[in-house]
């Protein structure tokens, strides 16, 4: 068990002290405050400390996020402390969180997925336009390209380019400059943020198909605190640890990352999850794209012994019928290889060298 600090408290009890580790910007401090309450409610007696760090992926501004060439661009100051019992618990973005964790770490919770979807925000001169209706050449930031490839093939009049930094950076960059006319964020940061007013589209998805895990908060731990997985697993939500196992299971398959433009689209309706999947060229001409659904329906009503030491795509939910993870990740794992055997890899292969030539 790990060491955690304890503070004797007024009436001379014991509490322990769980030491929560978070990046430093406004958005990821919501996000950990929103956690850090929900864990309060649950457990009045526990104390909570907020850690703040700073990631490479915040300290590299100046270059595409695609182009660093680092899967845990935002994670691992966060999980080196983890590893050196600096803290209990790390909140992130599950779509920062790479699909294969380091050893000795899990996910312990994946929360209530917030809207998935992109959205776009305009500069105050447009507003009232859409992508559809914004002049030719309007020139549309943004650092995914999963998103560019999407929408150079859906809206061609429009011209793309990257944007960096957090979300207040990018709505100062948009707001203050004439730069862009537009820029694509995820709406669930947006709400987060307090921002609504300022979404003046969402995209759906035969627009633009979201990121694997977007919109979903994840709680990484020491796999061998059973005492914190046990305490963090309460705020599982089972619809979105399901759907986020197919969709992350879909991109180990493929061997994706930030490098390559990799979409999907989760739904759960009657017992059935069903996984949009898809592979892009960098300029969105070339894709491949395919739906697969599968049943998470217990097959009984006896609860199961799920074994927690079970990783599914680096996720631990044991008070999920264990059944239906394996049928989600199955799905992620088919729906991946239906694509490779019509070409995927071929494709991402291709978008991977274009990138690092850029």
């Amino acid at each position: 068990m790990s060491e955690e600090a304890s503070s004797p408290d007024g009436n001379g009890k014991v509490s322990r002290v769980i030491r929560i580790g978070t990046r430093k910007s406004q958005l990821a401090r919501i996000q950990t405050d929103s956690i850090a309450e929900k864990l309060k409610e649950l457990y009045p007696d526990i104390s909570l400390e907020i850690i703040g760090m700073t990631t490479i992926g915040d300290k590299i501004l100046d270059t595409a996020l695609s182009k660093i060439g680092e899967k845990s661009l935002f994670t691992k100051e966060l999980e080196n402390a983890l590893e050196r019992n600096e803290v209990d618990l790390v909140v992130h973005s599950l779509k920062d969180l790479p699909t294969t964790l380091p050893p000795g770490f899990t996910i312990g919770a994946v929360l209530k997925r917030e809207n998935p979807h992109d959205a776009v925000v305009l500069h105050p001169r447009n507003v009232g336009k859409t992508l559809d209706t914004l002049p030719g050449n309007s020139v549309i930031g943004t650092s995914s390209l999963r998103r560019a490839a999407q929408l150079k093939k859906r809206f061609p009049h429009l011209e793309f380019k990257d944007i960096r930094g957090n979300l207040n950076t990018r709505l100062k960059k948009l707001d203050e400059k004439d730069d862009f006319s537009a820029i694509i964020l995820a709406a669930a940061g947006l709400r987060r943020m307090g921002w609504e007013n300022r979404i003046s589209q969402i995209l759906g998805p035969e627009d633009c198909m979201y990121a694997v895990g977007q919109g979903a908060l994840a709680v990484e731990v020491r796999a061998r605190d059973t005492d914190i997985l046990e305490m963090v697993s309460v705020l599982h939500d089972p619809d979105t640890v399901l759907r986020c196992i197919a969709e992350r299971a879909f991109l180990r398959q493929l061997e994706g990352g930030c490098s390559v433009p990799v979409a999907v689209h989760t739904e759960l309706k009657d017992s059935q999850l069903y996984l949009t999947g898809a592979v892009y060229s960098l300029d969105g001409s070339d894709s491949l794209k395919d739906t697969m659904q599968t049943s998470i329906a217990a097959a009984d009503k006896i609860p199961e012994e799920v074994d927690e030491r079970v990783q599914r795509v680096g996720v631990t939910a044991n008070k999920i019928p264990g059944s239906a993870q394996d049928n989600a990740e199955k799905l992620g794992v088919d729906l991946a290889n239906l694509l490779l055997s019509k070409g995927a890899k071929e494709i991402l292969t291709v978008a991977r060298q274009l990138n690092d030539a850029r």
